[in-house]
């Protein structure tokens, strides 16, 4: 659809007043038509004039005028100079002709005395088209006309932003007209203050203006034609109260350039829009399961099969950690259990970006603590329950054992019983024992499961014996044991001092010259940066502090905020400096080595810490060299940059023909914009997301305490409850993540069946028919 070029003009000014008895007098903005329109002006003067009032104190104006198009749209215009030319426009005054003013009824049409040259359009008068002057109105019941009028008013605003937007709606993609367009509509509708005409039209039961995001222009053409209906002794059958084609701006089909803004065309528009991103829905609950993975997955060759059965369809993997021979291994594997399992899964792959990250640091200790459950006392309540199997035997229930411990011996397990002991001396030198208890079959073989009732330090290279009769025994060494994570303990009062250069605590992890606990981070933005005074978080907020000092290669910090016995902080953890000017890249080096390889292998890419329209038009850019134009895209909205912006963000990815979506990332986001405005700003993406008919991701933290430790929190099913108005919940990683994908998925599906159950539940309550 090519809309219409914008002509400019001055007119003169023309106050008309509304008299209804005892309810004031309503205001609303002067409208013009060109020359071209006249005889069509005329024709429908006499029905605007009586049914909208115009109070016009020489604002600007402006008038589009296209042949293609049935109507002339015109609206008032911000401008901050007055320095115009008539083109051909006359005032509306002038086109009444006779007929028309003995229409007029008690409407007092004139001329304003005042002048326009310092005349604007301003935020006061917006809100003054819309509000009554005589707040006694509220103590009557709801008028019928008025309201009309003013409903009136804010579809021709709406229109106005619309026609004022052109420029931008002409950039986006014919796929995304229709849903850029509504989301110009939302901002215009958003932009005014209607409280008092939601109220008036939501306790009368004709429309709830807070809930049409999603076909703006559709459900306040309804209200219209509703509210003319309802007015009483108003119009006879032969007379127009508005132009009926302006009022089917959604239904005019006769040009093929015509857009459908009704109500069902926009809801069918955000289910295709969903569709091209995640694919078709598969079952009543229609939404999305996804889910991050690493190389667990790879370990453990039943995951991902799970993941799928319990409900998964997309898999995640995160572009800063791993290599692309580990993300290759589990594409390969989630492709091959969705075509066993006959369930699509789709993969969404997320670069790193320009992520602050801590660096790394040296491996730990090949050792594996093996830990049994103990009550007060100190006695034990539940052995720690350990799997012993060959190298690559993963256990069949991840989740169910406590420990995984891989033995090299081509006859031991051949040897082994239910009851046998296997003793051992630990990686402190004392002996322990593994009584084994049972033998499970797994997808590559079979194990054993053996409990452990005192606390052991196993490692790569300890030794299992067997003891037999006749003081023969057999031997099995553990191998492939795991480096155990290093991490450094922070406390509230203590320093940190970040070092640039990894190299420089390779050697040890401990105390600094200043002695501080030291922490790498190899990004020269972060030393660039910040001074003294900033606010800076780690890992995911968990940890807070004040920058102390900065030098080239050093920033010390003083922590603030950490749990009380100390928090662990290791490599790979977020580092965010929300109060700092800092300049990230849209795409770093390692984004466009990644990028490559997610073309090849992926269904959708994630963009990380997009802050800004000139980051989109680089994105934009490499899909358009590399011919990605079916490439899904999602946009990870985690800064206070990109949230004040994502409007622009949205019009400017719809100027690409691929599908995309938006994710909700409140780990960095909640960090960046702070805790007290999470809540908020995240009923606000999917308020704007909803209107421009995009999917939205709700992700971070979601049903973490099952993922982690089984058992959910309360606060964690009603999180799903409202990241059910997303179209797709993501969850993290967790050792119970299979059991966390099959209670989000029954969540999801008794939610959907839920008007099953009301009435079955409403049975008692009446007589059966």
């Amino acid at each position: 659809m090519k809309l219409p070029s914008v002509s400019e003009f001055s007119a003169q000014s023309i106050v008309c007043k509304a008299s209804y008895q005892n309810h004031g007098t309503l205001h609303y903005s002067v409208l013009a038509y060109p020359k071209s329109s006249r005889e069509y002006c005329n024709s429908i003067s006499n029905s605007i004039v009586n049914s909208v009032t115009f109070g016009g104190h020489g604002n600007k104006l402006q008038c589009l005028s296209k042949a293609n198009l049935k109507y002339p749209i015109l609206f008032a215009k911000l401008q901050e100079s007055d320095a115009f030319e008539s083109k051909g426009c006359k005032s509306y005054e002038d086109m009444l002709d006779a007929d028309t003013e003995k229409s007029r009824g008690n409407f007092d049409i004139k001329k304003s005395s005042e002048g326009s040259s310092d005349s604007h359009f301003n935020e006061d008068e917006v809100s003054g088209v819309l509000s009554m002057s005589d707040e006694k109105l509220l103590e009557y019941p709801l008028n019928y006309e008025v309201c009309l009028g003013k409903l009136r008013a804010v579809y021709l605003h709406v229109l106005a932003a619309e026609q004022w937007n052109a420029s931008r709606l002409n950039k986006c993609h014919r796929s995304y007209l229709e849903s850029a367009t509504n989301l110009i509509h939302y901002l215009a509708l958003k932009s005014l203050d209607v409280d008092e005409l939601k109220q008036d039209l939501y306790s009368s039961g004709l429309v709830d203006l807070e809930r049409t995001n999603s076909h703006v222009l559709g459900s306040i053409t309804a209200a219209i034609k509703l509210l003319e209906n309802l007015q009483p002794n108003s119009y006879d059958k032969n007379h127009k109260t508005w132009p009926l084609d302006v009022i089917h701006h959604d239904n005019v089909q006769e040009s093929e350039n015509s857009v459908d803004f009704g109500i069902s065309a926009m809801r069918k528009k955000a289910s295709m829009n969903k569709a091209a991103l995640f694919g078709p829905a598969q079952d009543e609950k229609n939404i999305n399961i996804m889910v991050t993975v690493g190389r667990e997955a790879i370990d453990n060759e039943t995951l991902l099969g799970d993941l799928i059965k319990s409900g998964a369809n997309v898999i995640r993997i995160n572009c800063a950690h791993d290599d692309p021979t580990i993300w290759s291994e589990i594409i390969r594997l989630a492709k091959h259990c969705s075509q066993m399992l006959e369930k699509p899964c789709r993969v969404l792959m997320d670069l790193a970006g320009p992520k602050l990250r801590t660096g790394p640091m040296n491996s730990g200790p090949q050792v594996m603590k093996l830990s049994p459950k103990k009550d007060a006392k100190g006695d034990v309540m539940f052995p720690a329950q350990v799997w012993l199997s060959c190298p690559g035997c993963a256990p069949p229930t991840p989740s169910a054992v406590d420990a995984t411990l891989f033995v090299e011996s081509g006859r031991f397990f051949n040897e082994i019983g239910i009851g046998n002991v296997l003793e051992f001396v630990d990686c402190r030198g004392r002996r322990r024992s593994l009584k084994v208890s049972k033998r499970l079959s797994a997808s590559s073989g079979y194990g054993f499961i053996a409990e452990c009732s005192r606390t052991a330090y196993v490692g790569s290279g300890t030794k299992l014996c067997i003891q037999k009769k006749k003081g023969k025994s057999s031997r099995g060494e553990v191998v492939n044991v795991p480096a155990a994570d290093q991490f450094i303990r922070v406390r509230v009062g203590g320093l940190l001092t970040i070092i640039r250069e990894p190299s420089l605590i390779f050697d040890e992890i401990g105390v600094s010259t200043c002695g501080a606990a030291k922490i790498t981070c190899n990004s020269g933005r972060l030393f660039d940066s910040v001074k003294p005074g900033d606010p800076i978080a780690f890992d995911d907020g968990r940890i807070w502090g004040v920058v102390q000092g900065t030098s080239i290669n050093e920033i010390v910090v003083s922590i603030t905020r950490a749990s009380p016995k100390g928090s662990k902080l290791g490599s790979e953890k977020s580092i965010n400096i929300p109060k700092s000017e800092i300049h990230f890249e849209g795409l770093t080096s390692k984004d466009l080595v990644d990028l490559e390889f997610i073309a090849a292998n992926a269904d959708m890419v994630g963009i990380s810490f997009i802050r800004d329209v000139h980051d989109m038009e680089i994105v934009k850019q490499q899909l358009k060299k590399r011919k990605l134009a079916e490439l899904g895209i999602v946009l990870k909205i985690e800064t206070q940059s990109a949230f004040d912006r994502l409007p622009l963000l949205l019009l400017q990815a719809m100027q690409f023909p691929n599908p995309f979506g938006v994710m909700i990332a409140r780990g960095d986001l909640a960090v960046e914009c702070g805790w007290d405005q999470m809540a908020s700003i995240q009923e606000e993406i999917l308020s704007i997301c909803n209107a421009a008919h995009v999917p939205v991701i709700w992700a971070t933290q979601v049903l973490e305490s099952l993922t982690k430790t089984g058992i959910p929190t309360r606060a964690e099913i009603t999180d799903v409850a409202s990241g059910m108005r997303a179209s797709c919940i993501m969850l993290n990683k967790g050792k119970y993540v299979a059991e966390a994908v099959s209670t989000l998925n029954t969540i999801l599906g008794n939610c959907s069946t839920s008007k099953k159950n009301m009435k079955t539940l409403m049975k008692p309550l009446f007589p059966a028919s």
